[in-house]
């Protein structure tokens, strides 16, 4: 294996993990759940993006890089009331629609008949509290947000794939150099995996695992079907969903989240220099498995030092990496003029956090847009 091949396996990973790493503990945080818990996600999702990564690599002989569900983390994470328990039945009918997805082409095809617009609104709102609640950061401890805002400006202009690494590298330095942290012991405990019973709760099965499919399958998997197209190679849609969907069901059962197509980090991985020899570019899809199991080992210590940090720094660090996202979903909401008041009414109902009859703000934002799109069709 060439030596471009596993730098470029090693950027990826650590750019996919370190960008929105601190979106996955506010996640689990959201939850309620324990350390062992978010310890047992980390290791579930890490692995379960490895082994579907090597998997479909080696299978299709097509470079198949996953990632986590970052939109579907924050949904998460924006949640209240619902319990881990609640959360892991979520994940499992998340991961099961994505492979009846696969299987069944007319849902596929339902799926792709919800607007563009109205689906990307959703996500921006989704994502737009956490980019206000980061601004708020900076007033309340200038002396570390700042540093961390300026690197990420300054590296972004050069590389935004690790700015905000870049940025957490900072906030590191300056939180426990400062004092504002104070290093924990540091120990490496063995990863294990702890198996959460589900809980059948239908207004969070409707009001979570419903928008986190939604939102993976339109801001993830879809992304990451085009990255491949645009690299010259015939993305596998099929068996990638097939496999993700049930890498994400079977990891749910311990913590974990969804697994998708990544988009940001597979452009790391496609490009010319990666490998001359384009029939032999998927080779980085193994050394990229690798390293992710190496970082979901890793996740008990690495836990530990993020929990460390300053509630401000953690907060920063997650509007910091949802700002290019949240840039994606507001071109693609009001990029077709049809469709932008009903993208507006979904944006504003899903920022607004809006829970009734226990049923997450995101599901109502999409029925609304939904049903103003109806009404303007139907007018039209």
């Amino acid at each position: 294996m060439r030596i471009s091949v596993i730098s470029a396996a090693l950027v990826a990973s650590l750019v996919g993990f370190g960008s929105t790493v601190a979106l996955v503990l506010s996640a689990a945080a959201a939850l309620g759940a324990t350390p062992a818990q978010t310890a047992s996600w980390l290791l579930a999702v890490s692995l379960a993006k490895a082994l579907g990564s090597a998997a479909l690599s080696w299978s299709t002989r097509v470079p198949v890089v996953l990632a986590w569900s970052t939109p579907g983390a924050a949904l998460i994470a924006a949640t209240s009331g619902t319990t881990m328990p609640e959360a892991v039945a979520a994940f499992a009918l998340a991961g099961v629609l994505v492979m009846l997805t696969g299987a069944i082409r007319p849902l596929g095809r339902l799926v792709a008949m919800i607007p563009d617009g109205v689906a990307a609104a959703m996500l921006a709102g989704v994502l737009l509290p956490f980019c206000l609640k980061a601004a708020l950061t900076v007033e309340a401890s200038p002396i570390l947000i700042l540093p961390m805002v300026a690197v990420f400006l300054i590296v972004r202009l050069a590389s935004p794939a690790l700015a905000v690494l870049a940025a957490l590298g900072v906030g590191l330095a300056l939180a426990f150099g400062t004092g504002a942290a104070s290093l924990p012991d540091l120990a490496l405990p063995l990863p294990a995996f702890t198996f959460i019973a589900p809980d059948l709760n239908p207004a969070v099965l409707l009001g979570l695992g419903v928008p986190i499919y939604l939102v993976t399958m339109a801001s993830q998997n879809l992304p990451g079907f085009a990255v491949l197209r645009a690299a010259g190679y015939e993305p596998p849609v099929r068996p990638a969903l097939l496999v993700t969907g049930a890498l994400s069901t079977a990891s749910a059962f311990v913590g974990a989240h969804m697994v998708n197509m990544a988009a940001i980090t597979a452009a790391i991985c496609l490009g010319d220099d990666v490998h001359p020899d384009r029939s032999q570019r998927w080779t980085v899809g193994l050394a990229y498995a690798g390293f992710w199991v190496l970082l979901g080992l890793l996740a008990p210590l690495i836990i530990l030092l993020l929990a460390a940090l300053p509630g401000e720094v953690m907060a920063a660090l997650v509007g910091l990496a949802l700002l290019s996202p949240l840039m994606g979903a507001l071109s693609w909401a009001f990029a077709v003029p049809e469709q932008r008041f009903a993208a507006t009414v979904t944006l504003a109902v899903s920022a607004s956090g809006v829970a009734a009859f226990g049923i997450g703000a995101a599901f109502w934002g999409l029925l609304a847009g939904l049903a103003v799109h109806g009404l303007e069709r139907w007018r039209r």
